[in-house]
């Protein structure tokens, strides 16, 4: 079965609470869709008034991180069933900048992503190399040990619903993309690692982005390739050229 494309803005520490209902109502006609699933992920203030504001359209909310515990004296934090109960559908794990502003490792991710799991979220969880790495060559060893110890313990089952993606930190923001041979051999490689640690119907069915400057002008290119499942979009996802990568394929 073909998998369908996903499609996620992140909208990153942007955005006030009104300043996002705006943006909501702006890009409302831009992101109709009926081929892809459109989500904002969206700064933990923001996800109540944004729910209400997508209320009725093919937009899912999606939050940009969470703690593993239930509940209890972690201020600061924001549980998966708090999340769940606000609405949200998705939440990003891993991101680069968390795992280096915030020194978030990979034991860590790995409850993160098992509790999201648990809450009924689905997890969009992040990997990607430095620059050093890819110019030592380890890209694909990073990024595999990165998907196995994010992934103990996780099922086959639980995999094919959750949303990996590939965000060369290098390309982050700075304008820099991935060429898309790139960008496709790399999310090959982590579907050929799903492959081995599941098996081939797992790996087919797990959605994989890719992320690092997606913008209008790139993004039917790179979501042409046979690996690339859609985009997590940062700075583009804030305009209304999310409306054009949304639909890259009109």
């Amino acid at each position: 079965m073909a998998r369908k494309k996903i499609i996620a803005g992140n909208w990153k520490m942007n955005m006030t609470p009104s300043e996002a209902v705006k943006l909501c109502g702006e890009l409302k006609d831009l992101v109709k869709s009926d081929s892809v699933d459109v989500v904002y992920c969206v700064p933990a203030i923001d996800i109540v008034p944004v729910v209400e504001a997508v209320k009725g359209t093919n937009v899912a909310v999606g939050a940009e991180n969470m703690y593993f515990e239930e509940k209890g004296a972690y201020t600061g934090e924001i549980s998966a069933a708090m999340l769940k109960d606000a609405g949200v559908k998705y939440v990003i794990i891993g991101h680069s900048e968390r795992r280096d502003y915030f020194k978030e490792d990979d034991v860590l991710l790995n409850k993160k992503v098992k509790k999201a799991i648990e809450a009924g979220l689905t997890p969009i969880l992040c990997c990607g190399e430095s620059l050093e790495q890819r110019e030592m060559g380890v890209t694909m060893d990073w990024i595999r040990l990165q998907i196995k110890s994010d992934l103990v313990d996780v099922t086959a089952d639980q995999v094919k619903e959750m949303v990996i993606a590939y965000e060369p930190i290098w390309a982050i923001g700075t304008g820099k993309t991935a060429t898309t041979q790139q960008a496709q051999e790399v999310c090959k490689g982590i579907r050929d690692c799903i492959a081995e640690m599941y098996d081939e119907d797992t790996a087919a069915a797990v959605r994989i982005q890719y992320g690092g400057s997606v913008s209008a002008s790139n993004a039917a290119e790179l979501f042409a390739q046979a690996d690339i499942d859609g985009g997590l979009v940062g700075g583009a996802s804030l305009k209304p050229d999310f409306g054009q990568i949304v639909n890259y394929n009109k």
